[in-house]
């Protein structure tokens, strides 16, 4: 006989309560969204070496359940910060995280990559927690994408797993003409270039 759904624990949300940009932040996740049962260290990693400054518009790719662009909103609130994924359970998730932490300047919204962000915005800093299995194509249409959505001297900054750090830093010059290597951990790498015209 099928077990109701209404006694299976598994099905209930997972609650994520976590520190980030000196910001203390509830999430809710679910299983089937990336790391959910806690804020996976990619993402911690590129939070302690983000620079934010003058912010005035964000933009986080692959939002999954909101960590990064939640807490650049948090940080920032005088900036407006977008948070995209092309899972629709993903961006459900961000925009009740939004709700649930009182981050009005936050918008959740389906987007593969860039494809749904208004044409005429331009963002101060992009992130991303890049997918390990990212594909060439789809790497280079992001970056392409990124650097047209790019005020002059904004900044994108991403972690990539270290397998990637000489891929990334490649594609980078090739698209932007810089790269930085912000941080170099145990496991991952966060990667940073500017639009510099």
């Amino acid at each position: 006989m099928p077990q109701d759904s209404r006694q299976n624990p598994l099905k209930n949300d997972r609650v994520i309560r976590a520190r980030l940009l000196e910001h203390d932040l509830t999430f809710h996740s679910t299983w089937g969204l990336f790391s959910p049962r806690d804020i996976d260290a990619g993402t911690q990693l590129l939070l302690k070496h983000l620079r934010l400054e003058q912010e005035t518009a964000m933009l986080d790719i692959g939002c999954g359940y909101g960590p990064l662009g939640l807490a650049m909103a948090a940080q920032c609130p005088q900036a407006e910060v977008h948070l995209v994924d092309k899972d629709f359970v993903a961006v459900d998730y961000a925009a009740e995280n939004a709700r649930r932490n009182g981050l009005d300047n936050a918008r959740a919204y389906l987007s593969n990559g860039l494809s749904h962000v208004p044409a005429d915005t331009r963002f101060s800093t992009v992130v991303s927690n890049i997918p390990a299995k990212v594909g060439k194509e789809m790497l280079t249409i992001l970056l392409q994408d990124v650097r047209e959505h790019l005020q002059p001297d904004g900044q994108f900054v991403v972690v990539t797993i270290n397998g990637l750090r000489q891929y990334m830093k490649r594609n980078f010059m090739e698209v932007f003409g810089n790269y930085e290597k912000v941080k170099q951990g145990k496991d991952y790498t966060i990667s940073r270039c500017v639009r510099q015209d």
